[in-house]
Parts: C-alpha cells; sequence; structure tokens
C-alpha cells in the first residue's frame, strides 16, 4: 500500500467534495494515523476518546455526524460495536484512483452541480416560506407571533392568540392613556395658578374678597416690592395668596392687641408699672 499516493487521493476527493469541513478532514487524520500505526491493515480497531483526542473534536455528537457522513461518502466503512468490552472496528478505503488528475471539465461540472444544489435548496425554502406566508394571511392580516401552520386547528389557535394579543395590548393602552389624564387632572388641581410678584390689582382684589380695606393691600405689597418678595427676608415667597391671608391674621392679632392696650382702661398687667395715662407728674412721690 503506497500511502503517499493513498493521501495524495485523499485531497483530491476532498477538494472537490464542498460538503465537507476542516472536521471531516481532521478526524480522516485521527484515522489514517491509527490505520498507520497498524501498518495500514484493515479492519482496525479504534477508539473513539482516542480517535477525538487526536482530531481535537470536543463533542461526541459532532464525532459521531462527521465519521458518518465519512462513511456515506465512502471514504471508510464504519462498524460500530454496542458490546462495551469490544471495540468498535473501521476500514479505511481505498482512494489511490484519486490520484489521476480531474479535467477541468469535470471539475467545472461538479461546481455546477453543487451551485445548482444550492440554489434548488433556496428556491425551495423560498417557496415553503410564501405558503405559509398566504396561509396565514388567508386568516388574519398579520403573521405576527403566529406559529408554523400545518392544519386548521393550529390556525384557530393562533387566530384566538392574536385576538388575545391585541385586546390585552387594548386594555394596557386604556389603561395608559387613563394614568394619564388623571395625573394632569391631579397636576392641575394642584398646580399654583399665580406668578411672583402679582400684579398688585390683583392682590388688591383679594383683599377686598377677604373684606380687608384697600390700605392693608398697599401695606403688603409695598412691604414684599421692598424685599424682593421674600418671606422673613430669606425665602423666596411661593404662594402670595398664603402671604396675603397670613399677613390678614397678624394684621387682626396686632389690631386686638392694640386695642387692649389703648383702649384706657386701667386693668393691670403681669409685668407692667401699673400707672394713670394722665399722672401729674408735679406731685411728690
Amino acid at each position: 500500500m503506497n500511502y503517499i499516493k493513498h493521501l495524495t487521493g485523499f485531497f483530491e476527493k476532498v477538494s472537490t467534495d464542498y460538503d465537507l469541513n476542516p472536521t471531516h478532514i481532521s478526524l480522516y487524520m485521527a484515522i489514517f494515523q491509527l490505520w498507520n500505526q497498524n501498518r495500514f491493515q484493515n479492519p482496525i480497531s479504534i477508539s473513539r476518546d482516542e480517535l477525538m483526542r487526536i482530531s481535537k473534536i470536543a463533542s461526541t455528537a459532532t464525532y459521531h455526524k462527521c465519521i458518518k457522513e465519512l462513511q456515506e461518502r465512502e471514504y471508510i466503512e464504519y462498524n460500530p460495536s454496542f458490546n462495551p468490552f469490544k471495540g468498535s472496528t473501521l476500514n479505511v478505503l481505498n482512494l489511490d484512483f484519486y490520484t489521476k488528475p480531474i479535467a477541468k471539465k469535470d471539475i467545472k461540472k461538479i461546481k455546477n452541480k453543487a451551485k445548482t444544489q444550492l440554489e434548488f435548496n433556496l428556491v425551495n425554502e423560498q417557496v415553503d416560506k410564501q405558503v405559509n406566508e398566504q396561509a396565514v394571511n388567508k386568516y388574519q392580516t398579520s403573521a405576527k407571533h403566529v406559529p408554523y401552520i400545518n392544519n386548521t386547528n393550529s390556525i384557530n389557535i393562533a387566530n384566538e392568540q392574536i385576538q388575545k394579543n391585541k385586546r390585552k395590548e387594548i386594555k394596557n393602552k386604556e389603561d395608559t392613556e387613563q394614568k394619564e389624564i388623571q395625573k394632569k387632572r391631579y397636576e392641575k388641581k394642584n398646580k399654583i395658578e399665580q406668578s411672583i410678584p402679582p400684579d398688585k390689582n390683583e392682590v388688591i382684589a383679594y383683599f377686598k374678597e377677604k373684606n380687608t380695606p384697600t390700605i392693608e393691600a398697599e401695606k403688603f405689597y409695598n412691604h414684599f416690592e421692598s424685599n424682593g418678595w421674600l418671606v422673613g427676608g430669606k425665602t423666596k415667597m411661593k404662594d402670595w395668596k398664603a402671604a396675603i391671608r397670613n399677613w390678614i391674621l397678624n394684621s387682626q392679632n396686632f389690631s386686638k392687641q392694640a386695642t387692649q392696650n389703648f383702649s384706657g382702661t386701667n386693668k393691670p398687667q403681669p409685668q407692667h408699672l401699673q400707672t394713670s395715662i394722665h399722672k401729674n407728674y408735679g406731685e411728690p412721690l
């Protein structure tokens, strides 16, 4: 057996086999190494773990897939053993006859065949897709969230799901709009519809509304106009109507206290010197 011719034939065959990938080639070279160690005798006993280690294949599923495809393309004959105490055997097929150069027209035919097969598969996929879309559009206006349809029952289930999703979407939209309306109402209700500083006429009108003399409105406006509309001389005023109500309360308390102090009565007051208003200071104490 001439292993050089065999390898040459292998690479000649691989060069025109467009279905194989580097994993197949790596596995075949691992098989060739074991075949070489057995002096190119068929069949040879193989170990899956050993082949996976040499070919750098980490997945068992990938290993079985590649070895099956190598057998289908007549690179090897694989005889699996289901006995844990007996290993599987494998025959390496002769590839010497592939050392004969392939004519350019044959290579072109092989490439055209592979290209035609690929186009055929793409056309089939496109046709299947169109058929499915037509089946969907026949029963509904949108194919969103619709699984593959293969019978009437599936179509009914898909339609029910679409209607359910639409109802859910409408409900969510209504809930969002309702929350937006409530939020705007709350903001409108609690919004302070007044600017700082207010117009003087508005201040006077509000004092009249509270049955307070216009002179108090003048005092209020002049006081806060002079200090830049600051409450307590530090904090910027936020609600001038609330400030007016507070001003009226304070003015009423001040007027009441002044009336008591200057009413002319001689009522004794704690911590005050008791004496008459019209005292004759010519008299001795």
